[in-house]
Formats: structure tokens, C-alpha cells, sequence
């Protein structure tokens, strides 16, 4: 399944929070078949980190706020980004580490939730020959179903069933809010359901933090509010290096780092998303930080550099071999 346009701009405001989102009532389709298994594998410091992706969706350059075809056009000009009758390929993606025999998995993919172009993460990681039962942390970025769908097996159950799940108080919060999901229109309440039901079969087994903090061993937790209340990143600290799991701060390589301002409706609160992205690329600059995304270009290793007034994406090479 494609994402339409139709569906993608279908928006709805929360009444009193300020917010937006889109439905995914349509997305809730099963797949028939998941894509073949893709990964990649490299060291970082003392850890072993697998990118897994779970398959791509396409976004229309013309669902971008502040987007218009002539800086689409320039953006695109004279790079490798091509864009069909069906948008941009956009990745998603989810990361494996291991340190010291200790499995952590940083988002999930989709399961079936929206189409045959997804849903490949569980495909991957069994191709890394590390079982389900073998991961001990799950660390959420946030709770829309790109991240949160694999949670799930077919049957409802954990597909994780000795994982510890670790998410923002706030990000918990905002979908489980009676009042917020009354509050929005029929269709996208099951945008809400989604979440809760991803998440429901660990709520005995979910560790809940708020701001900077340290969230699991080697792993310290950064706010990244806007593209949901309670979006954040993952820092990593692998002894001699470091490497932020920054979860959505940009959904289009291609474009949002030449047009950091752009947003698109699944950013809740999008001028406060917008402003994230910016300062995060600010610092990321700065400090000449490592930094890998769900959905950058794959497997989303690299820095982030200034490119004029703008910025720019310095991808790691591919690495062959640990």
C-alpha cells in the first residue's frame, strides 16, 4: 500500500492541545508479504549496531508545509532524488545494538499496519539470527504506528515477550488521553487505538522517563518535542564514541535539511517541530555529533553539516565488515 495524498493530509486539530494530527484509519491494512530483509551491520566504540529496515513509504513533496515546486525543483536538482507519480521513497528504519551480549532495539517498523512496502524489520532482525526473546530493552522514540506497529504479532500478543519498554511519560500520556482522542474526529481516533494496542501488552513491563535521563545502560534519553508530545532521541554511549538515535527529526533527506522549515502533518505541533529540527541541527553541527535517524537515507549514519544558510547531510560510507 501507497500512502495517498488524500490520506496523509487528512488532519485533524485537538481541540485545547494545539495539536495536529493526520488519520491512518486506512493504514490499518494487512500485508501479504513483507519485504526481503535488508540490514547493515557496523562497531561503534564497544557496541554492535544492525540498521533494519523495514521498507519504504512515499510522501509527495506537496504535503511539506511551506513546500512549493520551484524549491522542490532546486532542492532536487542535480542530486540522486527523483521524484515518481507517488512522491519520495522515504525509509524507515529501526537500529539494533549489542553490548556486552545485551540487546536493545530502538523502534520496531510496522508489523502489516500499512502495506507490502513495509514491514520487514522482523525479517532483518531474524536475519541477524538474534531472536525476538533475545532483546531485553526497547527503546521508543514515539508512538505512531511506523514505530510502534511492530510491538505486535498478528495475534495481538508481544512480539517481544521479555522486553522492557521505554518510553516518554509524555508520549504515554498524550495517547492514552480519553479526553484528547474524544476530542478529534471518528477517523482518527484509530490513529489513537493503534498506539494503545501497540503498546498495551507491556504496560506491566514499561519504564517511563521524563527529560534528559538515563533510560538504560549506556543509553541516555533526549527531548525532541513536536512531531509528538513526547518525541525523543536516544544517545548513545559506546565507550570511545557516540551516536544519537534521533527518531523523526527529519522525515525527507532529501529535503528538510536544505529547508529545515518544512514540516508535514504528521508533526503534532509543527512550528515547535521545525524549531526542534533546527536546533538539534545546530548542535549536531557543534558538536560534531553521530547521528542516525528512522528515516534517513539507509542504514542513516552521518553528520550534519552547514551548507550556506542552510544544512546538509555528510552520509558515513557503507562499512564492510566488523
Amino acid at each position: 500500500m501507497t500512502l495517498s495524498r488524500r490520506t496523509l493530509l487528512k488532519s485533524v486539530g485537538l481541540a485545547g492541545a494545539g495539536l495536529a494530527v493526520p488519520s491512518l484509519g486506512q493504514m490499518a491494512l494487512a500485508a501479504p508479504m513483507a519485504p526481503a530483509p535488508v540490514l547493515h551491520q557496523f562497531r561503534l566504540g564497544d557496541a554492535v549496531i544492525t540498521a533494519l529496515l523495514d521498507g519504504h513509504l512515499s510522501l509527495p513533496s506537496g504535503m511539506f508545509t511551506g513546500a512549493d515546486p520551484e524549491t522542490v525543483a532546486q532542492t532536487l536538482a542535480g542530486t540522486f532524488y527523483r521524484e515518481d507519480a507517488q512522491g519520495l521513497e522515504i525509509p524507515v528504519n529501526g537500529y539494533l545494538v549489542e553490548r556486552a551480549g545485551q540487546y536493545t532495539l530502538i523502534d520496531t517498523g510496522t508489523a502489516a499496519l500499512m502495506g507490502p512496502e513495509l514491514g520487514g524489520l522482523m525479517g532483518a532482525l531474524a536475519a541477524t539470527g538474534v531472536t525476538p526473546d533475545q532483546i531485553s530493552t526497547i527503546l521508543l522514540t514515539h508512538m505512531h504506528p511506523d514505530h510502534a506497529g511492530g510491538l505486535l504479532n498478528a495475534d495481538g500478543s508481544a512480539a517481544f515477550p521479555n522486553a522492557e519498554l521505554v518510553v516518554a511519560d509524555a508520549e504515554w500520556g498524550f495517547w492514552h488521553d480519553d479526553a484528547i482522542m474524544a476530542s478529534v474526529d471518528e477517523g482518527s481516533r484509530g490513529f489513537f487505538q493503534m498506539a494503545r494496542n501497540a503498546v498495551a501488552p507491556y504496560a506491566d513491563r514499561m519504564k517511563p522517563f521524563s527529560g534528559e535521563a538515563e533510560v538504560a545502560a549506556g543509553f541516555s534519553a533526549m527531548p525532541l518535542p513536536g512531531h509528538t508530545p513526547g518525541h525523543s532521541g536516544f544517545m548513545l554511549d559506546a565507550g570511545s564514541e557516540q551516536l544519537l538515535f534521533w527518531g523523526d527529526v527529519v522525515h525527507s533527506t532529501a529535503l528538510q535539511f536544505r529547508n529545515p522549515d518544512w514540516t508535514i502533518p504528521f508533526d503534532a505541533d509543527q512550528s515547535l517541530a521545525a524549531q526542534t529540527r533546527k536546533a538539534m541541527f545546530d548542535r549536531a553541527v557543534a558538536d560534531q555529533l553521530l547521528v542516525t535517524g528512522m528515516h534517513l537515507d539507509f542504514p542513516g549514519l552521518g553528520r550534519v553539516e552547514r551548507d550556506g544558510g542552510a544544512y546538509a547531510f555528510d552520509q558515513a560510507p557503507w562499512q564492510f565488515g566488523l
